[in-house]
């Protein structure tokens, strides 16, 4: 081994002990960074209402009010007509509700679905006037939700939104009307 040769090794010995004397570390290999998983949840929506007395025993909404705290439940069955979701979720103060479906299991089978699988069905109301069901849009069977291409669109989120109802509850009592006048 010629001088220069080992000089140059001792030169590269000690550079190696210097630095690592002074606790430098390498950096740490570059790390790939994947995007995160986009999520596709689904969701109900729908309006609760209190029916007007002039339209009892019809499926019309003219003179309705909204009803904030109303609760309905978005119950689905499996193809086996099992539930394999139920949840209860309460309207806003303008009688809107909205609730993700989330822990809803679709599988493959075409019934399981939320168009196929849920239904909406009315719960309770907070007005002690106006807290019997009734049957607009066959909410006492579950309003079968409604498929209006709306979707909320988050960067690792995105929910599909169904419709359902309106649903109504209707008055416990509603005043006799007078008879027409005769002339």
């Amino acid at each position: 081994m010629d001088a220069r040769s080992l000089s140059f090794s001792v030169l590269v010995i000690l550079i190696a002990t210097v630095t690592l004397a002074n606790g430098y570390s390498p950096p740490p290999p570059p790390t790939t960074v994947y995007p995160g998983v986009k999520t596709v949840e689904a969701a109900v929506e729908g309006m609760v209402y209190c029916q007007s007395c002039d339209k009892y025993g019809s499926w019309s909404l003219g003179g309705a009010e909204a009803i904030a705290g109303a609760k309905v439940s978005i119950i689905c069955k499996n193809h086996r007509q099992q539930v394999s979701f139920y949840k209860v979720f309460q309207t806003d103060s303008y009688g809107h509700f909205y609730g993700e479906l989330k822990g809803f299991k679709m599988t493959t089978h075409f019934l399981d679905h939320p168009l196929h699988a849920c239904r909406a069905k009315l719960v309770s109301s907070p007005r002690e006037d106006c807290n019997l069901f009734s049957n607009i849009n066959n909410a006492l069977d579950g309003a079968p939700l409604r498929y209006e291409d709306k979707r909320l669109k988050w960067t690792n989120y995105e929910a599909v939104i169904y419709a359902s109802g309106p649903l109504a509850f209707r008055p416990d009592h509603c005043p006799a009307t007078a008879p027409p006048p005769t002339y």
